[in-house]
């Protein structure tokens, strides 16, 4: 095993909030590595590549429980069947149609910027970078806004489940999942009923290759929305404005220099990749950049030392504002690159355009700090005091 990767404490607070100058050491050092318990860890860019675009060797499907009973879709679902799905949804999520909803996040950002900017402070997890993205999901998936508290439960039984054992883990999620089916069960018969313009009664009356969705693939796709939409985002924008509060002069260059913000964010996703790493599990036997991988590994695919590879990025170790081109895996890569990808970027523009707008100075509040969600597979700040 790489001796840094034995001395590496995955869940220590300071690796949480800056694991960037040792996930740069790996590409080099074990772009491909023999981890305990029979796992391979995929580190290099190169090698992160390979495996994305290889769905028939390094398979998605069962590489990991999410307390799912079902594949999760389209995320645990390989070719053929994958690209079923993607037809389905790819339009949903397209440019021209994220495009159209630019307004509509405008007025939810500068309605949730009201509630608070008269007041000189607040902890922008509770009241920016939360409810942001949630609300934007709710209302597409048709679920009331007043139990997103409920929802929110639900996401984080499975994303951050609580115990201490893989076993104690692995049944709080299976409860956290039957709770999300049941939600979800009665969502799917109360638009039976009664349609209405949102994506679960689109999925009920949608067609693919001329057959109607079953009513175990309509809970796979609403099980995954869930999850997604009210927590990637949330913890992307937590982020980035963790970034901004340590690093005053690219807060002023958001603030003096709008036009900078849509290169910006792709530069928070790659330096602060907040997925970083998924799962895959090998189909057969193979051989990667010379290390034999035998069939039914689970191969931990870690973006986020990827995304600070140098062969990959010019000055990897700097977060260039302006840099381009910027080809990061934040959202993943191959075919089953992240759905909504186009929506996230527009969420995060907005966002960071008319925050710092409206708030271009601001900082840690007074006798507070920044703290990081600890043990998780997403990166993500748990709270964010500011005054301005």
């Amino acid at each position: 095993m790489s001796k840094l990767f034995a001395a590496v404490d995955w869940n220590d607070e300071a690796f949480t909030k800056a694991p960037q100058s040792v996930l740069s050491q790996l590409p080099s050092e074990c772009p491909v590595h023999a981890g305990d318990g029979g796992a391979f860890h995929v580190t290099s860019r190169a090698a992160v590549d390979a495996v994305l675009k290889d769905p028939a060797t390094f398979s998605s499907h069962g590489a990991i429980s999410l307390g799912a009973a079902d594949p999760l879709i389209p995320l645990e679902v390989d070719p053929p069947h994958h690209h079923r799905y993607r037809v389905l949804l790819d339009p949903i999520f397209a440019p021209r149609k994220v495009a159209e909803m630019e307004g509509s996040v405008t007025a939810l950002v500068n309605d949730l910027i009201d509630d608070f900017i008269d007041t000189g402070s607040t902890e922008l997890v509770q009241s920016f970078t939360e409810p942001l993205p949630s609300t934007v999901f709710l209302n597409l998936l048709g679920l009331p806004l007043d139990n997103v508290a409920e929802f929110l439960r639900l996401k984080d039984g499975i994303i951050r489940p609580p115990g201490t054992t893989d076993d104690e883990l692995a049944a709080a999620r299976v409860a956290a999942g039957m709770d999300i089916y049941t939600m979800f069960e009665g969502v799917i018969a109360q638009r039976s009923a009664s349609p209405q313009d949102d994506l679960v009664s689109h999925f009920l009356s949608a067609e693919v290759e001329g057959e109607k969705l079953t009513r175990e693939e309509i809970l796979g796709i609403c099980f995954l929305f869930l999850l997604a939409g009210l927590d990637t985002v949330a913890g992307q924008l937590s982020v980035s404005f963790a970034y901004l509060l340590e690093h005053p002069e690219a807060r002023r260059t958001l603030a003096q220099h709008p036009e900078s913000i849509p290169a910006a964010v792709e530069e928070f996703l790659r330096w602060e990749t907040i997925v970083s790493g998924i799962a895959r599990k090998t189909v057969v036997d193979t051989d990667l950049f010379g290390v034999a991988i035998p069939a039914g590994s689970p191969v931990h695919v870690m973006i986020g030392a990827a995304n600070v590879d140098e062969t990959e990025f010019s000055d990897a170790m700097t977060v260039d504002l302006y840099r381009n081109p910027n080809r990061h895996l934040a959202f993943g890569g191959g075919i089953h690159r992240c759905l909504g990808s186009h929506l996230a970027r527009l969420e995060l523009r907005v966002a960071l355009r008319e925050f710092h707008r409206r708030i271009p100075e601001y900082r840690v509040a007074d006798n507070d700090a920044v703290s990081w969600i600890l043990n998780s597979p997403l990166r993500s700040a748990a709270r964010l005091p500011i005054s301005f």
